[in-house]
């Protein structure tokens, strides 16, 4: 069985995610692990040597049992998705976001993260620097990123953007995988530009070693890349849009807040970030 990591300070933007997350639970046959981290304050116990202690308990059994008022609100969540047969379980850690994540990944074997990322401009801030963009370029599984207004919907179409590298392809692999248990279409877009490289028998030879999985791949001659990809999101009907870790400052490029301003009101594709080494 599949251990997906799901982050959430039990705001807004993680309840959503939460429904993304327990829907990708159900087509990968996975678990939830539910993590909520805390950053105890720093205090001088000089000023406080008999309180110290006390202190901390305090304020320690206070996220404790704020995480035991929120844990049955997410599982009221599942039932009413009749998603309440996966299994839940929880992690309360005291540190770093990002040092917990990493931490909990390799106890607990964790196989994908979900998580959410906040707000109108969370695009931009998704890969420049934000909890999820520090996430993003620092764990090596897949992360599946929900924008605060992205309702959930069947996957039936991830977009994958491509050169037509082999490490494209090793995380084509990967993506395929998660297509079928979905019974999802991939959508491979290559943006073929005046100065590109690639060569006609090159992508034949993919289509070729392709041709028997559910994959559509798309050549567009234009040197506008990055408006030729938001443009193939939404007129392709994209559900979910792959991005390799190793392209992450194309990507911030990509989501800008001057070129995805025009798409505010559509662009709320999740984003499954997979790294390639």
């Amino acid at each position: 069985m599949k251990k997906i990591l799901f982050p959430t300070d039990f705001s807004e933007v993680s309840t959503n995610a939460f429904i993304h997350a327990l829907e990708f639970a159900k087509i990968v046959k996975g678990e939830l692990i539910l993590l909520h981290t805390f950053e105890m304050p720093v205090f001088d116990n000089q000023f406080f040597p008999e309180n110290y202690m006390v202190i901390f308990e305090s304020i320690e059994l206070s996220k404790f049992d704020m995480f035991k008022e929120e844990i049955p609100k997410l599982r009221a969540i599942a039932e009413q998705r009749k998603l309440d047969k996966i299994r839940l379980t929880h992690r309360l850690m005291d540190g770093d976001l990002l040092y917990n994540i990493k931490k909990a990944i390799k106890e607990d074997d964790i196989d994908y993260v979900v998580m959410g990322t906040a707000g109108a401009s969370g695009w931009s801030e998704f890969v420049s620097g934000t909890n999820t963009g520090a996430v993003l370029v620092d764990i090596h599984i897949p992360l599946l990123s929900i924008p605060m207004d992205a309702v959930f919907k069947k996957i039936e179409t991830i977009g994958f953007t491509t050169r037509f590298r082999p490490k494209d392809k090793i995380a084509l692999k990967k993506v395929l995988v998660i297509a079928k248990k979905a019974g999802a279409t991939v959508k491979c877009l290559y943006v073929k530009t005046n100065n590109s490289d690639v060569s006609k028998e090159l992508i034949k030879n993919w289509e070729a070693e392709f041709e028997n999985e559910p994959i559509e791949f798309y050549v567009i001659t234009s040197d506008e890349v990055k408006e030729t990809i938001l443009d193939f999101i939404l007129y392709k009907d994209i559900d979910i849009l792959t991005m390799l870790t190793y392209k992450r400052s194309f990507f911030e490029g990509l989501f800008h807040p001057s070129l995805t301003k025009k798409f505010a009101n559509n662009f709320d594709v999740p984003i499954l970030a997979i790294h390639i080494e």
